[in-house]
């Protein structure tokens, strides 16, 4: 096992390295540039100001210089944007928010995304397998940036009972409405996996000799059953993390949480190339680091796995 992690971890570092230097590429070669408007500066201004930020050296000393400060100090440099704010302040105001709401969505979508499909496998061509089926696919036709708008419609507009947006320090009241809008379309797939692993699993040899040996039903399903189906559901779970905590754009914006989607938007619209890439890293950073978890409790899971590899 302790082969497997490490083998995992060779591939995982150079990967953020890479993804660093790209991220970096990418933005250098954008057109325009961080002080870019519509009424240009005067050419001595600019010239202080790109002096002041070091962007009027080579473009390979800055890229060595912003690797440098990410892997030293995880430092992703000042805003271009805020004089009296690094992108490490801005994230550190952001991202928490974000990772509250998403950490909940991510929670109760697995939970009641699994045993749903769990329900749904056992009391196959049942009321409830038709009613889990009928509500997986009415969510992964409702995403986010629908499900806001009537959530706010109903909750707020006609019944009053929850505020339309704010963060209020993620009072509940405030977090009720993000997390359904943000966990309903994963809960819906996860219950699509695990229902159809079920299914696959119950109808396997190891299970029909479990049942001729006259075991009870619930342990069949609980110790024989269940860790192989959650087998696929692991591998999607990594992603669909990394997906509730960094992709909320329209969860921040439309219900106003001051999360890190909303300062990766107000990013673009104003031209502060280093808040996006330091959101951008830190996505990626997240994205492979979850991979990476999820690789090893697959390879926990399955002993074949990390012998196979």
């Amino acid at each position: 096992m302790i082969k497997f992690t490490l083998k995992r971890l060779s591939v995982a570092i150079p990967t953020i390295l890479i993804l660093i230097i790209i991220s970096f590429l990418l933005m250098y070669s954008a057109p325009g540039g961080p002080f870019t408007s519509e009424r240009p500066l005067p050419e001595q201004v600019l010239k202080n100001i790109n002096a002041k930020y070091g962007l009027d050296q080579p473009m390979y000393i800055q890229m060595f210089n912003y690797v440098r400060g990410i892997v030293t100090d995880f430092d992703f440099g000042p805003s271009f944007r805020y004089k009296d704010r690094s992108v490490n302040d801005i994230i550190a105001q952001g991202f928490p928010v974000t990772l509250k709401y998403g950490t909940w969505s991510f929670v109760i979508a697995v939970l009641f995304g699994v045993s749903l499909g769990i329900i749904a496998a056992i009391k196959q061509n049942t009321f409830l397998d038709y009613f889990a089926v009928g509500f997986s696919i009415s969510a992964q036709v409702l995403p986010n940036f629908v499900m806001a708008p009537i959530l706010v419609l109903i909750f707020t507009l006609w019944l009053g009972w929850l505020p339309g947006g704010g963060w209020e320090g993620g009072k509940i009241q405030f977090v009720i409405m993000p997390v359904i809008a943000l966990s309903t379309s994963y809960m819906a797939s996860i219950a699509r996996l695990t229902r159809s692993s079920m299914l696959e699993v119950l109808n396997s040899n190891f299970i029909r000799t479990a049942r001729a040996k006259g075991i009870p039903k619930y342990k069949i399903i609980f110790s024989h059953a269940l860790k192989p189906t959650l087998l696929p559901v692991i591998s999607y779970l990594g992603p669909a993390f990394v997906g509730m905590i960094t992709g909320s754009v329209v969860i921040d914006m439309y219900f106003s949480t001051g999360g890190i989607g909303l300062h990766f938007v107000n990013g673009a619209l104003n031209r502060d190339y280093s808040t996006i890439m330091g959101i951008t890293i830190l996505v990626g950073c997240l994205t492979i680091t979850f991979n990476l978890l999820v690789d090893i409790l697959y390879a926990w899971i399955d002993p074949k796995i990390r012998y196979d590899s």
